[in-house]
């Protein structure tokens, strides 16, 4: 049986400390793309993130995402990283990728958030996806705060991107407009990323039309 070797991650703010700033879009890249995270990972342990989806555009799609991704390593010299997505009894694998380079849940997260959206609210992923990265070389604004891991208070960084918030199709995406992408790092967090959230709340009602967080769960002993 696998040991967690480090508890589930609980994300508490310190309104005292938070602090916002806006850094330039090479700044902000960095942060979001942050080399050699998973150097110090040994190779025998599994990083474990859940996955939480609620979508009530598609409430079908959320129950088939929402399970734990599991991020694993290859013993053979070559270092690649191995996603896989558990739920339940199932298993599906998500791809293998360097792991000299950094950490690919990044790349899962958006990717997972262009698909969610286009099945949604519909339009083209090209489009969508387009959208998104022209968001990634922006600048963006950065919150500085606090949060509570295993009873110990660690620096976060919270990052904070709005790809459609000026797009002039924002009316026709059935809330998606309003689209917030946040990403939570620390270098206290194994990995580096606290949290990935895409989130769309209306303007208009203040409802949550979709979210997704991938929440990084702790370290576990890896496959035999």
């Amino acid at each position: 049986m696998r040991r967690l070797l480090c508890g589930i991650a609980v994300l508490v703010l310190s309104l005292i400390s938070v602090s916002a700033a806006s850094v330039d879009a090479e700044q902000a890249y960095d942060l979001l793309f942050q080399d050699g995270v998973l150097d110090t990972i040994s190779r025998d342990k599994e990083l474990i993130y859940q996955r939480t989806v609620t979508n009530q555009i598609r409430p079908d799609t959320a129950e088939r995402d929402t399970g734990v991704i599991a991020l694993s390593f290859t013993n053979d010299g070559n270092e690649m990283a191995h996603l896989e997505f558990r739920q339940d009894d199932k298993h599906r694998a998500m791809g293998v990728f360097p792991a000299n380079v950094g950490n690919p849940m990044i790349m899962v997260f958006y990717e997972s958030a262009i698909r969610d959206m286009a099945e949604s609210a519909g339009g083209s992923p090209f489009y969508i996806r387009n959208r998104i990265k022209d968001a990634l070389v922006q600048p963006a604004e950065i919150v500085e705060s606090e949060a509570v891991v295993d009873g110990k208070t660690i620096p976060v960084q919270i990052i904070f991107m709005r790809p459609f918030a000026e797009d002039p199709n924002r009316d026709r995406m059935q809330g998606f407009g309003d689209l917030v992408l946040r990403v939570s790092v620390s270098e206290e967090i194994p990995g580096w990323y606290l949290s990935l959230v895409a989130e769309a709340v209306s303007e208009r009602d203040g409802m949550a039309v979709y979210r997704s967080e991938m929440r990084f769960g702790g370290v576990q002993e890896g496959r035999e």
